[in-house]
């Protein structure tokens, strides 16, 4: 090569008329202009698109900032530059500054999760373990404090670089913010759009700092260990249910077992009672006439009239400071059985004066064992 070649190539370098970038990338946030010897001459063009700013930067301190649009570099739109050069009349030879674009547009689906269990204190159950985590969108509010902050002298800096940084922000701010709402564990999830927003108002102020503006974040997901969620699960059937109805429902089963117990002959007495009074229900349902036409032969003039059912007693009794019932004698047996009451519940039934203890209403008092049956009669 001659020496008139390499003049020219190196003029060729140092003498750039254009100061442009083109990105080709979906993930690059800043790229710096490169060029020989970092030189631009005077009366260059700078082009700064939509979506981009363009940041000079001289011997490492922040000089102009450029929005969208075609600049001529000369000493009136270069103020802060002119300055710090010592510029007092103009310039015509080429001068020296880093140039950094930046990409301003929105970067979305960004992904965040917490790296370790976040503990909380539930007053139900105790110390709990929660995860999450879901997606944010953030753009660059602040280019020069930006490129000056978190940059640095990085010539390709990409969003994965600067997602290290916010995501551990993003998990130091959410477990504090969880730890304030002081919500029931099982309120986290349904509440994710309200926590999401909460989340993002205090994490704002720490992005600002970098010169970022958090535009979005979304909890997609709070989970939580599998016992705890089915514990959880448990006690919100419990407290939608009908305390009466389970007992009752509860007692019902009892009996059911009883009289399928085959090897027992309470159980198969039972099971023989419950049938007889089903048969005569059906039997009077399907037939109501025919006990009269057995004995009411000698009057057919009068239809034979059954006396009145006895009505069977009720009681109603007390479980953890709620009335339940009313329940008849065997089902309440049965709930003492099963240790849902015991004898020194509260029990009430019409009649009676005010609420006793289980112990001291005499027919009850067979529940507590202990009875003794009288002698035998002697032949």
């Amino acid at each position: 090569m001659g020496l008139f070649d390499e003049i020219k190539k190196k003029l060729s370098h140092e003498f750039i008329d254009i100061v442009e970038w083109l990105d080709n990338t979906d993930n690059t946030i800043v790229h710096r202009f490169e060029r020989y010897q970092n030189e631009i001459k005077n009366g260059a063009k700078l082009i700064v698109r939509e979506g981009q700013a363009a940041v000079f930067v001289s011997e490492g301190r922040l000089a102009d900032v450029f929005t969208p649009g075609t600049y001529d570099l000369e000493t009136k739109n270069l103020p802060i530059l002119a300055t710090l050069k010592g510029w007092k009349y103009g310039f015509n030879s080429p001068f020296k500054a880093e140039v950094y674009f930046v990409n301003t547009h929105l970067f979305t689906d960004e992904k965040w999760g917490t790296k370790n269990a976040v503990i909380l204190s539930d007053e139900r159950f105790g110390l709990t373990e929660i995860r999450a985590f879901g997606t944010y969108s953030f753009r660059i509010s602040d280019p020069g404090k930006f490129v000056v902050d978190v940059v640095g002298t990085d010539g390709h800096f990409t969003n994965f670089e600067v997602n290290e940084h916010l995501k551990s922000l993003i998990a130091t701010k959410f477990t504090d913010t969880i730890g304030e709402a002081n919500l029931p564990i099982e309120m986290y999830a349904s509440n994710a759009t309200e926590l999401s927003e909460t989340c993002r108002e205090v994490m704002q102020p720490e992005f600002d700092r970098v010169g970022i503006e958090l535009e979005r974040f979304y909890i997609e997901n709070v989970s939580m260990p599998e016992d705890l969620k089915k514990e959880i699960m448990e006690y919100s059937r419990l407290d939608k249910l009908d305390m009466g109805k389970l007992a009752q429902f509860k007692a019902a089963k009892a009996m059911e077992a009883a009289a399928k117990n085959e090897g027992g002959t309470a159980g198969a007495g039972m099971g023989m009672g419950m049938g007889f009074v089903l048969a005569q229900q059906m039997g009077g349902m399907m037939n109501p006439g025919m006990l009269g036409a057995q004995k009411g032969a000698q009057q057919p003039q009068a239809a034979a009239v059954p006396p009145p059912m006895p009505t069977a007693v009720t009681y109603y009794y007390a479980v953890n400071g709620a009335q339940q019932g009313p329940v008849t004698v065997d089902a309440l047996r049965n709930l003492f059985a099963s240790r849902t009451v015991n004898k020194d519940s509260l029990v009430w039934k019409q009649g009676m004066d005010g609420w006793k203890a289980l112990k001291d209403v005499e027919e009850l008092k067979s529940f507590l064992g202990g009875s003794t049956p009288p002698p035998l009669p002697t032949s």
